[in-house]
């Protein structure tokens, strides 16, 4: 492949002007508003495979948005490698912070900065451009099939079905996945691990309708102190979660494996000033490193209710919300942990109001041996690209759908992302550094290559 870094760089403005195109479709999976962009972004990602040189590419129905699938069959003795991606992204408020319009990618200071520059349509075009240089220079070892689906971001509730009713046709050796990070760019690694996760929204009912908040204020439970209360309840002092049984499953790490983790790059002072905070905090007893890549944890993730426009309005409201996540570690179970906090949260709560819990979605956590063929490739790609041996590392994030192909397809899936902690994924300003994005395209194709020859 002694042509491939010349290719990359013949044509890397082509390759960033079609990533472009696919990140102005403002594919947001959560909001109904967006549904004819889901069914727009599958039909381009289709063409983009077919012109990348796919026999076939098809957009395929889902009981939710569809999948965009594609294959290349070259010799059906050979290793079959399948491309795991997801085109949805996450919306874009608060849409005041965003320097630049979200789905109008601009590159500043050597990186892309749009809604899904990273998560996931730049790490996922990264793959179709790889395969569309090993198609075009004869170096496609193996056969290959992509499959990008539309509802990542909200828990792949239609996903689980798919790979139900399509098992023959995603067979494969092993799932290759760019929905990850590294630690930095001169320090590349790979994700061995990642965090479950439950996701909830809570309801609490207050009195039948909004209420004078003089006339009634001090006799009538105000559904949002309460709210207020149960969730501060559920950390105490030390960041421990007090749902009953919440950590009964928790694996403990061994002296060895803490040890281990502690040699990962690591610079406090540098993270709290990434994050323009004075102090960090967690559990008791945890690095930032285990805290974030081995324990569970609890976070509001929105909070409502009453009113919130301009100048004032003496209400008590008469119901508030929050939307609440935990991230789980290997051996906890999503649907257990989603009865525990609704028992909990139901045993809390004063008669003065009534509650309401409604599990969002879920998923298992997720760990990659180390041994695998597959990671060993990854590894030797790596250190092919970036001329150093990667890193194993535990994500803190979650891709629920990951632990279910491993249940129903009965293949393991290999992360080998390029994103970066300053990405500001989910947040605005989304951006991925165009060299990662370019050595993203290098790097693949030394995966297949190494893996093919693993598993002759």
């Amino acid at each position: 492949m002694e042509d491939l870094k010349k290719y990359i760089d013949e044509n890397k403005d082509r390759f960033l002007n079609e990533l472009f195109e696919l990140i102005r479709i403002p594919s947001i999976s959560s909001l109904a508003e967006n549904k004819p962009d889901m069914l727009r972004m599958a039909e381009a990602l289709k063409n983009s495979l077919l012109k990348a040189g796919a026999d076939k590419a098809v957009v395929m129905p889902t009981d939710g948005n569809p999948v965009a699938y594609a294959e290349k069959i070259i010799d059906a003795k050979l290793p079959t490698i399948l491309v795991y991606g997801h085109y949805d992204v996450m919306p874009v408020d608060p849409i005041n912070l965003w320097s630049t319009p979200p789905f109008e990618p601009e590159i500043r200071d050597g990186k892309i900065y749009a809604r899904g520059a990273d998560d996931d349509k730049g790490q996922g075009f990264m793959h179709v451009k790889a395969f569309e240089y090993m198609v075009k220079s004869g170096n496609l070892p193996c056969n290959v099939k992509f499959m990008f689906e539309g509802e990542e971001e909200i828990g792949s509730p239609s996903l689980g079905k798919f790979c139900d009713l399509n098992k023959e046709m995603l067979k494969a050796d092993v799932i290759l996945v760019s929905d990850t990070g590294m630690i930095a760019q001169d320090i590349p690694s790979i994700t061995t691990g990642l965090r479950g996760l439950a996701y909830w929204q809570i309801e609490v009912t207050g009195p039948c309708r909004d209420l004078h908040s003089g006339i009634f204020g001090g006799a009538v439970a105000n559904p949002i102190n309460v709210l207020a209360k149960m969730i501060a309840k559920t950390i105490d002092e030390n960041g421990h979660i007090t749902i009953p049984g919440f950590y009964d499953d928790v694996l403990e790490l061994s002296t060895e494996e803490r040890t281990l983790m502690a040699k990962a790059p690591y610079n406090e002072e540098n993270y709290k000033k990434a994050l323009e905070v004075n102090e960090l905090c967690g559990e008791t007893g945890y690095s930032t490193i285990e805290r974030t890549g081995t324990r569970p944890s609890f976070d509001l993730c929105g909070i409502w209710g009453g009113y919130t426009g301009e100048g004032a309005k003496t209400v008590l409201p008469s119901k508030a919300y929050a939307k609440i996540s935990t991230r789980l570690v290997p051996n906890q179970n999503h649907e257990k942990i989603a009865k525990l906090v609704e028992t909990y949260y139901l045993s809390i709560a004063p008669k003065s109001v009534k509650v309401k819990i409604e599990s969002l979605h879920g998923g298992q956590a997720y760990v990659c041996p180390i041994d695998l063929p597959a990671y060993k490739a990854a590894e030797l790609a790596i250190e092919k690209t970036f001329g150093k041996k990667p890193v194993p590392t535990r994500s803190g994030g979650s891709i629920p759908i990951i632990s279910t192909f491993e249940s129903k397809l009965g293949i393991k899936s290999l992360l080998l992302g390029f994103g970066l902690e300053s990405d500001a994924i989910h947040s605005p300003n989304e951006n991925y550094p165009v060299f990662n994005f370019l050595k993203g395209i290098e790097t693949i194709p030394y995966f297949y290559k190494y893996f093919s020859e693993m598993m002759k």
